[in-house]
Order: C-alpha cells, then sequence, then structure tokens
C-alpha cells in the first residue's frame, strides 16, 4: 500500500534548529507521519514551547537545548536520543545562521560563525548521529541546504558565508552518501527557495517583487510546502534516493529574469 511507504510510526528523528520556522515544519511533517521527535535548538525561550506544542497534538517529542557546533552538546543529545528512545533513524540538519553583508566588508570573525553552525555544526552532527547508524546498518540524514547554494544575487541580499555554507552542505550530502550508503544510511538535502521564516523575511523584504514576476509559480512558499518532502526523504517511498539534493523554490532557478 502506498500510504506505508510515508509511514514513520516506530522510527526515531533528531531535527536540529526544530523549535520554529522552517525546523519546527519538518519535526511536525516527520510527526504527523508517526516518528517520535528529539528537538534541538540554542535557546530555551523557543525550544520548549515548541516542543509543548507538538506533544499537545499528541506527538512523542522530547526536547534538549544544543549549539551543533559544540561537539560535547551534539554528542550529548546523540546519547540522550538513544538512552530515551533506543535509536536514531532520521536526523535532520536544520540548524542555521545567516549574516547580511557585502563580500568585501564581512569581517572573518562574521564569516567564521555562519560557517561553524551550517557547515561545521551539519558535519558534527553527521557524524555523531552516523556512528549509531552505522552500528544499526540503517539511517536516513536530511540536510537543509539552500537554492543560495545554487545560485549568486547581483544586487543583493548579500551573504557570502551562508551561500557558501550551503554550496558546501550539498557537497557533503554527496560525500556522506557515497561514504555510508553500503551502511543502509542515506544521505540526501533539500534546497528551499524563498520562505517566510525569522531568518529569510528581510531577504524577502528586498526582493520579492521581482521574484514573484519571474519564478514560474509567481510566489514564495507558503507554509506546508516543505514536510512533505521531508516525509519522502525520511521514508521508504524514498528507498533508492542518496546524495541528492531537492531544490523546492517554485521553480525559480530554471528561469531567468528577461522581460
Amino acid at each position: 500500500m502506498i500510504d506505508k511507504l510515508f509511514d514513520l510510526s516506530g522510527r526515531v528523528a533528531i531535527v536540529t534548529g526544530g523549535s520554529r520556522g522552517l525546523g519546527a515544519e519538518f519535526a511536525e511533517g516527520l510527526a504527523e507521519a508517526g516518528a517520535a521527535l528529539m528537538l534541538c535548538a540554542r535557546r530555551d525561550e523557543w525550544l520548549l514551547p515548541g516542543a509543548e506544542a507538538l506533544r499537545g497534538r499528541g506527538f512523542t517529542v522530547d526536547a534538549m537545548r544544543c549549539d551543533v557546533s559544540n561537539a560535547a552538546d551534539v554528542q550529548a543529545v546523540a546519547d540522550a536520543t538513544v538512552e530515551r528512545f533506543g535509536k536514531i533513524d532520521i536526523l535532520v540538519n536544520n540548524a542555521g545562521i545567516s549574516w547580511g553583508e557585502r563580500p568585501e566588508a564581512m569581517t572573518l570573525t562574521q564569516w567564521q560563525k555562519v560557517i561553524e553552525v551550517n557547515l561545521t555544526g551539519a558535519f558534527i552532527c553527521s557524524q555523531a548521529v552516523g556512528r549509531t547508524m552505522i552500528e544499526r546498518q540503517y539511517g536516513r540524514i536530511i540536510n537543509i541546504a539552500s537554492i543560495a547554494g545554487l545560485q549568486g544575487n547581483v544586487n543583493g541580499p548579500y551573504y557570502a558565508g551562508y551561500a557558501a555554507s550551503k554550496a558546501g552542505l550539498m557537497g557533503l550530502t554527496r560525500e556522506l552518501a557515497a561514504s555510508w550508503g553500503r551502511h543502509g544510511i542515506r544521505v540526501n538535502a533539500i534546497a528551499p527557495g524563498f520562505f517566510h521564516s525569522r531568518l529569510s523575511d528581510s531577504s524577502i523584504a528586498q526582493v520579492e517583487a521581482s521574484l514573484n514576476a519571474v519564478t514560474p509559480l509567481g510566489r514564495v512558499g507558503r507554509p506546508g510546502e516543505l514536510k512533505g518532502v521531508a516525509v519522502f526523504l525520511a521514508s521508504d517511498a524514498s528507498n533508492y534516493v542518496t546524495g541528492q539534493t531537492i531544490v523546492v523554490d517554485g521553480g525559480g532557478t530554471i528561469a531567468t529574469g528577461f522581460a
């Protein structure tokens, strides 16, 4: 039956940056498909209410504060998830930050902070969780990239560190997929276009009019339009898919801006 292919009942997922925004949507989708969740975020003020809201809907959810660029924090989350649920089946590397600045003005500190969270953090999480997945010969890792890793912006917004980190994350996706495929671990990425969130709203404000004019679907993404892709990549429906980046951008990256 087709519904069984998308069923995540009995699966356990860690979602980093899962307290709000796109991370909360990914977490919601996995929970609706039946997965138990460990949510991670840097701040309790968003993490705890987010977890409680999902519990209020009857989902099985735990939560831990975690800085993904800190290996000790990440290992603590991996250990606690295994202790609480007995295993880790799915990892969604969603935690990320950005820093808007022209490349000639960006400081090294700004650059390094973005790379440490977005790229190094995803590697640290994948490594810690990947070790447990290798032991079980089963795992699904989903890296949240961005169309910023596929194309640049002539007139802004400017975020060189963010773009570089997301392009690097796609490369990491391919490498981990190749390295771990024989261990039953699939690694894929999602590259969203523009979706409203705390992280992206300032950028959307700069480009929404032109984006609507040239994107084939004529708009930015709406709530709920990403979680189905995450469920697909986490589930048996995508059992022969690995090392891929699925772009979810309304067709923006396949269109030109010519009138």
